[in-house]
């Protein structure tokens, strides 16, 4: 099972996005585990899953986080602003899989 972290600054409008890329990989067949998280629980939380992605609020902390992430051996990176805003599931679903597969 892929297990796939959005942070953004609440939480909130990224839960929209995490229910289209739930969509996304269902239609693919792909066993996932995808969460919305606050970026504040980001050190704990990124421990529990493969790799993690930044909502467009937080896209500014990157290079931080990404000192944690590696910590942990795992990948992060921000989503683009336009997937995000048109909440493009597939897409965004498509990034975590590649960060994966580094």
């Amino acid at each position: 099972m892929k297990k796939i972290l959005l942070c953004c600054s609440a939480g909130m409008s990224t839960s929209m996005l995490v229910k289209k890329m739930e969509q996304a990989a269902e239609s693919r067949g792909m066993d996932c585990k995808i969460e919305a998280q606050p970026v504040s629980v980001f050190e704990d939380a990124i421990q529990e899953f493969d790799v993690c992605l930044l909502g467009p609020q937080v896209r500014f902390q990157l290079d931080e986080l990404r000192k944690t992430a590696s910590q942990y051996g795992k990948q992060i990176d921000a989503i683009s602003p336009m997937a995000y805003g048109m909440m493009k599931g597939e897409e965004v679903l498509d990034q975590a899989i590649y960060l994966m597969s580094d």
